[in-house]
């Protein structure tokens, strides 16, 4: 494999000492992802150090560290290994000719990425890089610039913020060619006065746009003209997608077909007909974000499409596959990762297009502050159009939800997700379509794994 960084190169780079020439094929920064020939970033923090887990990290393989303090071992050792690592990240943005784009959104910004990520590969083959998992914050943005390969064409970033100003110095990182805003909801809404507010911080990415750079935002959004507004002083040009007349890259025709949808859409330049391969509207927005991102970056079309088609949904982020029971099998539909009132109401209403019966295990949706109880109550609606059966619905922010829905399906609400494990496992029948999300931190992946036949 190529070398991604010399010893003399990390110096250079974070003003650091070298103890001894080395090269890295990697970088991680958590101990358990370090892999043959990596750099470990020793990073250290409130609650842990991670000069702790160094023996660790040599023990998997690691051919260097980036460490504060002396180690006896190749290593560049710095003041701050945190500003390091957003030094090194820097470089790498520095050193690289590739097209960059950069994505954000309150909703479908990680799926978007790696939808971006395909069809740039489908074009470029072995020449695209990307944020892996979500690595989307003031660690996570500088890991993933700092991995970018030195040959890479172009380089996909996810960046994400639940406070005004944390996307303005992630963008200003990352330095884009091509700013994306998937859409605004009020996902982190406990630290925001209003859903303009959200809009206003996603803006915030396109202040960090290279000169010649170009905007994309959602032209169906309520906050279209206020995303354009903070687009303006930084952007060349702005695209607009949606289904809307007048969007710049707009669905004319959309069709569902089996678990994806059939698409004609127009571009600035171009038309194109293409599959989605999953289901759902949301999933339309992003396929027409895609495409204009592609094409603003000078992708191919065409590759694009046939890419689309091919898309499989991400575990924890709408992965779909039968899992056995005793005498048949049931639709998993898992969306265990995150949720917000909008991603929810999203895919509640797609399992209504699932064949057989439907039940949710749902787990609450944090950080919505004052307005938690509506948010979790209003997803009455949706369930009831959804034909849901039985909701099994998780944590107590989800109490205003199930009184709403008693008497009208059948609820069991719970405390935690083994909780819900144990009464899936009661409920759950062949034929059964099931919707499994929530918030990361209520642990429903525990029911994804169960379910899967991954655990005892």
């Amino acid at each position: 494999m190529t070398g991604l960084w010399t010893a003399d190169e990390i110096a250079a780079a974070t003003g650091g000492t070298a103890s001894a020439p080395f090269t890295v094929t990697g970088v991680a920064f958590d101990s358990r992802e370090v892999g043959p020939g990596d750099l470990f970033v020793a990073l250290t923090g409130e609650t842990t150090d991670g000069h702790r887990f160094i023996d660790q990290a040599l023990a998997q393989g690691a051919a260097g560290l980036l460490v504060s303090s002396p180690v006896a071992a190749p290593h560049v050792r710095v003041a701050d290994s945190a500003a390091a690592l957003q030094a090194l990240g820097a470089a790498a943005r520095a050193r690289s000719g590739a097209r960059i784009i950069g994505v954000t959104g309150s909703v479908g910004k990680t799926g978007t990425k790696e939808a971006l990520f395909a069809a740039l590969d489908r074009f470029m083959p072995g020449r695209v890089h990307r944020s892996v998992k979500s690595y989307n914050n003031h660690v996570g943005v500088p890991l993933s610039l700092a991995r970018m390969p030195r040959d890479a064409a172009f380089a996909v970033f996810e960046m994400g913020m639940n406070h005004a100003g944390e996307l303005d110095a992630l963008t200003r990182l990352v330095r884009p060619h091509v700013a994306l805003v998937t859409a605004i909801a009020p996902a982190h809404a406990a630290f925001f006065a209003s859903e303009a507010e959200i809009a206003d911080a996603k803006g915030e990415i396109f202040r960090g746009l290279e000169p010649g750079g170009v905007a994309i935002l959602p032209f169906d959004s309520p906050h279209r003209d206020r995303l354009r507004a903070a687009a303006r002083p930084y952007a060349d040009d702005i695209l607009t997608f949606g289904l809307g007349t007048g969007a710049d890259v707009r669905a004319t025709e959309s069709v569902r077909i089996a678990e994806g949808t059939l698409v004609n859409a127009v571009l600035p330049k171009a038309a194109l007909t293409f599959q989605i391969g999953l289901p759902g509207a949301h999933w339309v927005s992003n396929a027409l974000a895609v495409l204009a991102a592609v094409e603003a970056a000078g992708g191919d079309l065409p590759a694009a499409g046939v890419a689309l088609a091919e898309l499989a949904g991400l575990p924890g982020r709408g992965a779909r596959r039968r899992v056995p029971l005793p005498d048949g099998e049931a639709l998993l539909i898992d969306e265990s990762y995150n949720a917000n009132p909008a991603s929810m109401a999203a895919t509640i209403r797609e399992l209504g297009h699932a064949p057989g019966r439907h039940l949710v295990v749902l787990g609450e949706m944090r950080e919505l502050g004052e307005g938690s109880a509506d948010y979790h109550r209003a997803l009455d609606a949706p369930l009831i159009e959804a034909g849901v059966a039985l909701a099994i619905l998780v944590g107590p922010a989800m109490a205003p939800l199930a009184e709403s829905l008693e008497g009208r399906i059948a609820v069991a609400h719970v405390a935690d997700a083994g909780a819900a494990e144990r009464m899936l496992a009661e409920h759950i029948r062949p034929g059964d379509a099931v919707l499994v999300k929530g918030s990361n931190a209520i642990g429903l992946a525990r029911v994804v794994s169960a379910l899967a036949g991954e655990i005892g």
